[in-house]
C-alpha cells in the first residue's frame, strides 16, 4: 500500500502518516445528522466530502473500510420542533374570535421581540406594534439589513446571518398581523410563545410526537444522499435504539469516579478526568472556557448550573423535564446527553479504538472533545496511562455563505432537494467539493460554480470526442501499448500519462488532496485534446488517456451508474438509467424508428443519383444490432450505435447529393431541408450530435439530448433575432429614403419663405433682411447659401427621378 498522510485534527500542522490499527483494514465512525429538519448544501459538504474520502480509501488504495456513522434522532432540537408542531395543531383546533386570534399575535410578537430583537423595544419608548415595527427596525438594525454589522464594525458573521433570520420572522409576522392573519405568516413567532405556554402540558409518554418526525426526516437525508451519490453506511445506528446501553456506559464512567450525579441528572467532572492524567479539550484547548460553545452543546440544559461541581462540566444524561421525552435510569426519568450517544455507539461496533472518527469542523468542541473526555474516561485503566479512543481525527470544512456558516438554525440554507431541482446536478456539487481540499471551507460564489461548471464541461467534451474518434475509426481496443517508436508526439503524450499518475497518486496520498488531483486531471486532458488535432494522432494513446480518467472519475464519486473496478470510457449523463436495467430492443426503438423514416424520405424523393440509392440498400443495422445483442452488450448508447451510424451515412450521401450538378435546383433546397433535419431534430432529441467534415464521415458524439436541444433554440433564437435586426434595418432604411424624398420635394427658392425670422429674400428666396430690418451678417448668409445649393441639387435628382418632362 502507499504511504498515505492525513490531516489528523489531534495533531494540527503538516499531514501525519496515516497507519491503520491492522494492515489494510480502516475502522470509521462518522457523526451523523440530527434529524429535524431537511438537509442543505452545507450537509452535503459534510457528507459528500466524507464519502470521497471513503472512497479513495476503498477503491485507489484497496482498504478495506468499516464505515458507522449514527442518526441523532431524539435531541432538544428535535423535541422542540416537534412539540411545538403538536402545540401550533391544537392551538389550531381552538374556537377563537378575531380579536382573541389577533392578541395571541400581538402576544407572540412581543415576546419574540423581547427575546430575539430586543433592541425594538428601546427603554423609555411606547410599546412595539405592528405599526411602528418598519421604523424601528430599520433604526435598531439598518446596518446588518444593509449587509454590515450590529457595531458597524469588522465583517457580517453567524450572529448578523442570525439577526436577519429574527427580523425575517418579525417581518413576516407583522405583515400578517396587518392583513387579520395569525397561523398563516405567523408561525415562525407563534411557536416560540405557544411552547412557553403549554409544552410542559404534552404527554410525552407517547413518544412517537418525537420519533415520528425523527424517522421522517432520517428518510428524507438518506433520499438525499442516495441522490448525492453518497455510499451508505456499512452501518446505521440511531440513540433511541442504544438508550440501555447509554445508561450502562455512564454507570461505568460514574463508578470510577469521572462523573457525578446533580438533582436527576449526571455530569462528567473534567477535573477529576484530568487529576487522573487525561487530557481535556484535545481537538480545541482554546475553546473550553467558550461559555457560547458550552451553553449549544448543553441544550436545555444550559441555563442551569444547580448541582455542577464546574461550569465546564457536560451532561451524560439530563433529567427529563415536563415536555421532554423520558427513559428510565437508577437517577430517575431522563434522556441522553447530545454526547454520550456517539461514544456508546461508536465504542460498540469499533471496540476501544477506531482508526477514524470524522465530523463537520463546527463539531470539534464541544461535541467531539467531549466524546473523547467521557469515552476515555470509559476505556481508562489507572495504571496504563491516558487511553486513545480515535486515532485520527477528520473534521470537514463547513460550507458558507456571504460569510456565514451555512445552518438550519440560521435559515440561511438551500436544501439538498431544491438545489438538485434548480441549479445543480449531483455531479456539480460533488465537483465544487473536489476543488477545494477536504479540511478547507468552501465559500459559495458564482466564480466557484464558473470553474466547476469548466472543469465538468472539459471532460465531458473530452470523453465525447475521444468515443467519437473511436466510433469513425472503427476502433474498439484500448491500444496504448507497442507504440511506434518513431511517433515522438505519441511518446511524449504517453509520457505524460505515466507522469499525470504520479502526480495524481502523490495529491491522494497527501491527505486526499483533490484539489490537485483535479488539476492534474485538468492537464492530462488539455495535452491529449492538443495531440488530438494532430492530422495523423493516434486515438489508442488518447484512448488510453480517457480509460485512466474514468477510473479516475469513478473511484471520485461523479459517477452515479458506474461501479468498481470503474472500466470503460466516459461518464454517464445525469439522467441515463443503469445499463443493468436495460432492455437491448427497448433501447434502440427511437433509433431505429428514426432510420427506418429517414429511408423512407429518401425513397419518396425518388431522385435519380445512383450512388444515394446504393448507400441505401447497403444498410443493415439489424443484423449488426443482433450481433451486439447476442454479445451480451448492454450499454445503450453501443446498442444503438448501429442505427446511428447508418443514418449519419445517409445523411452525408445526402449533403453530397446536393453538390451533385446531375440534380435539379429546385429540388436542392429540399434535400438539403431533410439533411438538416436529420441532424438537428431526429437525432439530437436522441443525445446524438453529428459534426460536419470535409470530405469525411460525420463525427458521432453523444451528448445529453437537453443540451443539444437547448444548443438549437438558442441557434433558432440567434437567427431570428438576426432576421429581425435585419428587417428594422431595411424598414429603417425605407423611412430615411422617404424622408429624402419628402424633403426633395421642395423647391430650393420656397425653402425660407414662411419664416418669420426674415422680412426680405432675394431672387432665389435666399433671405437678405432680418425681421427687424437689420441685414443678415455675411457668415449667416453664407450658410444659408450652402444650404440652399444642397437642395437645389437634392430637387434636381428629386426632379429627374420622379418628375416625367414632355
Amino acid at each position: 500500500m502507499a504511504s498515505i498522510t492525513v490531516h489528523n485534527s489531534l495533531e494540527p500542522g503538516a499531514p501525519v502518516p496515516f497507519v491503520p490499527k491492522e494492515a489494510g483494514k480502516v475502522s470509521w465512525y462518522a457523526c451523523g445528522p440530527t434529524v429535524y429538519d431537511s438537509s442543505h448544501l452545507g450537509h452535503a459538504r459534510t457528507y459528500v466530502s466524507t464519502d470521497i474520502i471513503r472512497r479513495i480509501m476503498m477503491h485507489y488504495f484497496g482498504l478495506k473500510v468499516t464505515f458507522v456513522m449514527n442518526i441523532t434522532d431524539i435531541d432538544d432540537k428535535i423535541i422542540i420542533k416537534a412539540r411545538r408542531k403538536r402545540l401550533l395543531d391544537l392551538e389550531k383546533k381552538k374556537v377563537y374570535s378575531p380579536e382573541q386570534t389577533y392578541t395571541l399575535g400581538v402576544e407572540a410578537f412581543l415576546g419574540y421581540a423581547k427575546s430575539s430583537l430586543p433592541l425594538l423595544q428601546p427603554a423609555g419608548a411606547p410599546m412595539l406594534n405592528t405599526n411602528n415595527y418598519l421604523e424601528r427596525r430599520d433604526v435598531a438594525y439598518g446596518r446588518v439589513l444593509a449587509g454590515g454589522t450590529l457595531s458597524g464594525d469588522g465583517k457580517p458573521s453567524d450572529a448578523e446571518a442570525k439577526l436577519k433570520m429574527h427580523i425575517a420572522n418579525m417581518d413576516s409576522a407583522a405583515q400578517a398581523l396587518r392583513e387579520g392573519g395569525v397561523f398563516e405568516g405567523a408561525e415562525e413567532i407563534l411557536l416560540p410563545y405557544l411552547d412557553s405556554l403549554y409544552k410542559e402540558t404534552i404527554d410525552t409518554s407517547d413518544q412517537t410526537i418525537f420519533t415520528d418526525l425523527a424517522r421522517r426526516m432520517e428518510n428524507e437525508f438518506t433520499g438525499d444522499m442516495d441522490a448525492l451519490n453518497v455510499l451508505r453506511p456499512d452501518i446505521t445506528t440511531r440513540v433511541t435504539e442504544y438508550v440501555p446501553q447509554i445508561v450502562t456506559f455512564i454507570e461505568r464512567v460514574v463508578e470510577k469516579g469521572f462523573a457525578y450525579e446533580a438533582n436527576g441528572s449526571v455530569y462528567f467532572d473534567i477535573a477529576a478526568f484530568e487529576n487522573a492524567g487525561n487530557t481535556y479539550a484535545r481537538l480545541r484547548p482554546e475553546s473550553r472556557n467558550d461559555k457560547a460553545l458550552q451553553e449549544e452543546g448543553e441544550g436545555s440544559l444550559s441555563k442551569s448550573v444547580d448541582g455542577k461541581r464546574n461550569l465546564g462540566d457536560f451532561a451524560l444524561w439530563k433529567k427529563s423535564k415536563p415536555g421532554e421525552p423520558y427513559w428510565p435510569s437508577q437517577w430517575g426519568n431522563g434522556r441522553p446527553g447530545w454526547h454520550i450517544e456517539c461514544s456508546v455507539m461508536a465504542s460498540d461496533r469499533l471496540g476501544e479504538q477506531m482508526d477514524i472518527h470524522s465530523g463537520g469542523i463546527d463539531l470539534a468542541f464541544p461535541h467531539h472533545d467531549n466524546e473523547l473526555a467521557q469515552s476515555e474516561a470509559f476505556f481508562h485503566q489507572s495504571d496504563m496511562g491516558e487511553h486513545r479512543w480515535v486515532k485520527y481525527f477528520f473534521h470537514l470544512g463547513h460550507l458558507s455563505i456571504a460569510g456565514s456558516k451555512m445552518s438550519k438554525s440560521l435559515k440561511n440554507f438551500q436544501t439538498i432537494q431544491d438545489a438538485l431541482a434548480t441549479a445543480y446536478t449531483a455531479r456539480n456539487i460533488r465537483i465544487v467539493f473536489l476543488m477545494s481540499r477536504w479540511n478547507d471551507g468552501v465559500e459559495i460564489s458564482p466564480e466557484m460554480r464558473k470553474q466547476a461548471d469548466s472543469w465538468e464541461a472539459a471532460i465531458s467534451n473530452f470523453f465525447m470526442n475521444v468515443r467519437a474518434r473511436l466510433v469513425e475509426t472503427g476502433s474498439t481496443e484500448n491500444g496504448t501499448k507497442d507504440l511506434s517508436p518513431e511517433d515522438n508526439v505519441a511518446q511524449q503524450l504517453a509520457t505524460k500519462l505515466e507522469q499525470a499518475k504520479k502526480d495524481l497518486d502523490a495529491a491522494l496520498c497527501n491527505s486526499f488532496d483533490t484539489f490537485t488531483a483535479m488539476q492534474v486531471i485538468s492537464r492530462i486532458i488539455r495535452d491529449a485534446n492538443i495531440y488530438m488535432n494532430e492530422s495523423n494522432a493516434n486515438i489508442h494513446i488518447v484512448e488510453g488517456i480517457a480509460r485512466w480518467v474514468t477510473k479516475i472519475v469513478g473511484i471520485l464519486g461523479l459517477d452515479s451508474n458506474a461501479k468498481p473496478p470503474y472500466d470503460g470510457l466516459g461518464w454517464s449523463s445525469s439522467n441515463v438509467t443503469a445499463a443493468s436495467n436495460v432492455d437491448p430492443k427497448t433501447a434502440v426503438l427511437p433509433y431505429a424508428a428514426v432510420f427506418s423514416r429517414v429511408v423512407d424520405e429518401i425513397r419518396a424523393l425518388k431522385l435519380s443519383e445512383p450512388s444515394l440509392q446504393r448507400v441505401v440498400d447497403q444498410q443493415s443495422p439489424e443484423s449488426e444490432f443482433s450481433q451486439l445483442e447476442m454479445s451480451g452488450e448492454k450499454v445503450p448508447e453501443n446498442l444503438a450505435l448501429p442505427y446511428i451510424r447508418a443514418v449519419s451515412r445517409l445523411r452525408d450521401e445526402l449533403r453530397r447529393t446536393v453538390s451533385s450538378a446531375s440534380l435539379d435546383a429546385s429540388t436542392k433546397p429540399t434535400v438539403l431541408g431533410l439533411a438538416d433535419r436529420i441532424r438537428d431534430y431526429d437525432l439530437a432529441d436522441l443525445g446524438v450530435q453529428l459534426d460536419d467534415q470535409v470530405d469525411k464521415p460525420s463525427l458521432i458524439k453523444f451528448v445529453p439530448a437537453s443540451r443539444l436541444i437547448v444548443a438549437r433554440e438558442e441557434k433558432a433564437a440567434l437567427i431570428a433575432e438576426k432576421a429581425l435586426q435585419k428587417e428594422q434595418a431595411r424598414k429603417a432604411r425605407e423611412k430615411v429614403e422617404e424622408e429624402k424624398w419628402e424633403k426633395a420635394r421642395l423647391v430650393p427658392q420656397d425653402m425660407f419663405k414662411g419664416d418669420d425670422k426674415y422680412r426680405a429674400w432675394d431672387a432665389d428666396g435666399i433671405p437678405s433682411i432680418l425681421a427687424d430690418g437689420s441685414e443678415l451678417p455675411k457668415s449667416q448668409v453664407k450658410k444659408l447659401k450652402k444650404d440652399w445649393e444642397r437642395q437645389k441639387k437634392l430637387h434636381e435628382e428629386y426632379l429627374s427621378k420622379f418628375v416625367t418632362r414632355p
